[in-house]
């Protein structure tokens, strides 16, 4: 081997999670942030937060069982833990920061990125302040941010990272057929945009030399 060779890249910690996965683990890592006093959580306290109708996309109808199945698939995949608390109920914790190598703005951003999907760089920014406010007070330290995630693919760009507005993100845990799909959609999307729109009889009529106000 010579001195210039590359060094391979480092291994990964983390593996693809489910819409359920996401949506559990998201949760957990979104309370511990803005509910500390709550956290760990019950199962039933994770049942209501994947549940609520504010920030998040979908809006889910999860019952316990489910959930308890998705905190044990999680835990298998390194994701989360269980904690004993007195020997009485069961609560658990998400272990994000060492399972995706993340710091605490990091994880705000992917946090909202798993409960409502692709977004804006702007709408991210906005939401993902509520759980670090001052980091992430402008947008250009969203983006730095950001940057630093897609080289790591735990954000995927679904929009050109030049383009000056209206830049779409995502994060990079879906398994690769929906990250496909994903992709996919927002592609055909900005091709529909890019389309010129089709010109009704009304507005061919009031463009002709003719036309005039009554």
């Amino acid at each position: 081997m010579t001195d210039d060779a590359t060094p391979p890249p480092p291994a990964v910690s983390w593996a693809p999670l489910t819409a359920r996965e996401r949506r559990v683990v998201g949760v957990m890592a979104e309370k511990a942030k803005t509910t500390p006093e709550y956290y760990p959580m019950t199962i039933a306290a994770v049942v209501t937060g994947c549940n609520q109708k504010s920030n998040r996309d979908p809006v889910v109808d999860f019952d316990a069982d489910g959930v308890e199945d998705t905190l044990h698939a999680l835990r298998k995949k390194g994701a989360a833990i269980l904690v004993e608390a007195g020997g009485r109920v069961q609560r658990w914790k998400h272990t994000l920061y060492d399972w995706l190598k993340v710091g605490k703005v990091e994880l705000s951003i992917i946090t909202e990125l798993l409960l409502r999907g692709p977004q804006t760089e702007g709408d991210l920014r906005a939401r993902a302040s509520r759980m670090d406010k001052d980091a992430l007070a402008e947008l250009s330290a969203l983006q730095t941010h950001l940057e630093a995630l897609a080289d790591r693919n735990l954000v995927v760009y679904l929009s050109p990272r030049g383009q000056k507005r209206g830049v779409i993100v995502t994060h990079g845990l879906y398994p690769p057929d929906e990250l496909e799909k994903v992709r996919q959609a927002y592609a055909n999307a900005a091709t529909i945009d890019d389309e010129p729109a089709p010109r009704s009889a009304s507005a061919r009529s009031e463009s002709s030399p003719g036309w005039r106000d009554e």
